[in-house]
């Protein structure tokens, strides 16, 4: 498989290092605007089965409406039109529609053997809709970013009351699966791959270990980005870190950027976005949800309102990166990419060299 890869990346490769170039000059200069949410556009189309099977799934034996990751097969027309709306709506980085593209998360509707379509159609569509834009707009590249979800599995905690002990999956066949995925986003053109909604910091330590693993094999390293979600007002994690904590155990993978995204609104979640601007020695992002949802499960906060949050923000340095997670739609990724236009992006400080630890909370260790 790693020498199938090779000769693919081969072909690309001197577009891909001026892309890569590209993208580290930008981020200097300028706030990166990232996508909204992939989902909410494909609720309004308001698609039906028949979508989600095609031709190649019609005989499956369980219901696929909602698997929004099988359209990069089966509807790839619906997901190229839905990156152009949000490169059009001023995005400078687009995500695959990749968020469930692990075995793993598959396993839900029996489609493991698809896996390695879905990513490598995912990133195609990403990298076509991406391409013809720069195309339009040389002075502005676009750039795509393969989506690595969390899958709904965790590795810290049991799934079972009853058995503490208990886990439903192992920290190898999360590292296992991770890298089957980062293998088929990479095939498929991305220029970073983005580790998000990070609920359980061992899963992304498993996610860090495949995709490192990967590119060790392939002899190249693409840039990382790293991005956590806070589940609760007591500012911590599912599996229970601080923000503080969490970068302290991830910040070894020396990632492009860390952030945070999804489970609250911009105004829940500034005094994480800030804690981790203060101890963050890289690009810190973030992309809330367009406000907390209300009582239907849907998000009501318009465009105008997240984009006055995230002005804020970057006014106050505390971002390089910036966009929308859940209920955000091209509206508000429009507002958000005005708001930030003429703000410079944070500067990365710099931190003294220290040993820093984690559990559940953050421990640094007295210099001699």
């Amino acid at each position: 498989m790693i020498e199938n890869l090779k000769a693919i990346l081969a072909a690309d490769k001197p577009a891909r290092l001026k892309r890569r170039q590209a993208l580290h000059q930008a981020a200097a200069e300028r706030i990166l605007v990232l996508d909204g949410a992939m989902g909410t556009m494909l609720q309004r189309r308001k698609l039906q089965e028949q979508d989600y099977r095609g031709t190649r799934f019609a005989g499956a034996n369980s219901d696929l409406k909602g698997n929004h990751d099988l359209l990069n097969i089966t509807r790839p027309d619906v997901i190229l039109a839905v990156h152009k709306e949000y490169l059009d709506a001023g995005a400078d980085i687009i995500e695959t529609n990749t968020f469930s593209g692990t075995w793993i998360s598959q396993a839900d509707y029996h489609l493991e053997a698809a896996v390695d379509d879905i990513n490598l159609e995912g990133a195609r569509l990403a990298r076509q809709a991406a391409d013809e834009v720069t195309a339009a707009d040389p002075a502005r590249p676009r750039f795509v970013a393969g989506a690595i979800g969390p899958t709904n599995r965790t590795a810290s905690l049991s799934p079972d009351v009853n058995r503490p002990d208990f886990r439903n999956i192992t920290f190898d066949e999360l590292r296992e699966a991770y890298k089957m995925q980062a293998a088929g986003l990479v095939a498929g053109g991305a220029d970073l791959l983005l580790v998000e909604t990070i609920f359980d910091t061992l899963n992304a330590k498993a996610a860090v270990f495949g995709l490192y693993e990967l590119f060790d094999e392939l002899g190249e390293q693409w840039p990382v980005m790293i991005s956590g979600t806070i589940t609760d007002l007591s500012g911590r994690t599912l599996s229970g870190q601080t923000t503080e904590a969490f970068w302290n155990s991830l910040r070894h993978a020396k990632p492009f950027s860390v952030g945070l995204n999804c489970a609250f609104g911009a105004q829940q979640m500034r005094p994480y976005v800030a804690e981790l601007a203060r101890v963050a020695d890289i690009k810190v992002s973030a992309y809330p949800n367009a406000g907390l949802p209300n009582q239907f499960g849907e998000y009501d906060e318009a465009p105008h309102a997240t984009a006055a949050h995230l002005r804020e923000w970057a006014e106050h340095g505390l971002v390089n990166i910036v966009g929308g997670c859940c209920g955000t739609t091209p509206d508000h990724i429009r507002a958000i990419a005005d708001s930030v236009r003429d703000v410079k992006p944070r500067a990365i400080p710099s931190i003294p060299r220290q040993l820093r630890l984690a559990g559940l909370e953050p421990f640094a260790v007295p210099a001699a």
